[in-house]
């Protein structure tokens, strides 16, 4: 289970995704430059312990939100130089390397587990709770493989495919990372495994929509 500390981090997050977000190619950007603001997300929990995995949401103006899977990692990830958002300094564990979790296969291997219904979505702000917001239309059933290893990682003009194999099958799968997010009609596509989830609009209201779906 992952600890949420009550500290402090320097520089904050939204600080560094202020500089990160303009370097995305997704990033549609604004005239005054980039202001994110925190509008949502979720947690997912590594057996191991060892890493922190956050889903955020953040909005930057009236209408864009924008998804940022986040790895915290208390050390460098080999050959991840790529993927490297910032480094900060966190009030209790000290540096942490804070990584775009696309190109994390700890938090890729989570994800497709959150998929196959042998993960479950923790609320972003609160310890050992599930976010009962979170909506997963699972892979077929859930049985089978919950494993799944990162191939490869190819960035798109509103999504990031995340290609994976997992453990025992022949075929690989990409995993659709939503960046730009926008709004869904229920839980999205019917048939399709997906992650669902809400977002808060700069207005106050909420959205909701896929924040990841799985390609076969």
């Amino acid at each position: 289970m992952a600890v949420i500390h009550r500290t402090t981090m320097q520089p904050t997050k939204l600080e560094l995704l202020a500089t990160w977000l303009p370097t995305r190619d997704w990033y549609t950007g604004r005239e005054e430059g980039p202001s994110p603001a925190k509008a949502g997300g979720f947690r997912l929990d590594d057996p191991a312990g060892e890493v922190g995995i956050e889903f955020m949401v953040v909005t930057d103006g009236p209408e864009t939100a924008y998804l940022v899977p986040m790895t915290y990692r208390g050390a460098p990830l080999d050959g991840a130089e790529h993927a490297l958002i910032g480094t900060s300094e966190h009030g209790v564990l000290g540096t942490r390397w804070i990584y775009d979790g696309a190109h994390d296969p700890v938090l890729v291997g989570q994800l497709y587990a959150l998929l196959r219904g042998r993960a479950v979505a923790q609320a972003q702000s609160v310890n050992d709770t599930p976010d009962p917001t979170v909506s997963v239309s699972p892979v077929e059933s859930a049985s089978g493989a919950a494993d799944a290893e990162l191939v490869r990682v190819t960035e798109r003009s509103d999504h990031t495919a995340v290609v994976v194999r997992a453990s025992g099958a022949p075929e690989e799968l990409t995993l659709r990372v939503r960046r730009v997010l926008r709004a869904a009609e229920g839980d999205g596509e019917p048939g399709r495994a997906q992650v669902t989830a809400e977002w808060l609009l700069p207005d106050g209201s909420t959205a909701r929509g896929p924040y990841v779906s799985l390609d076969v």
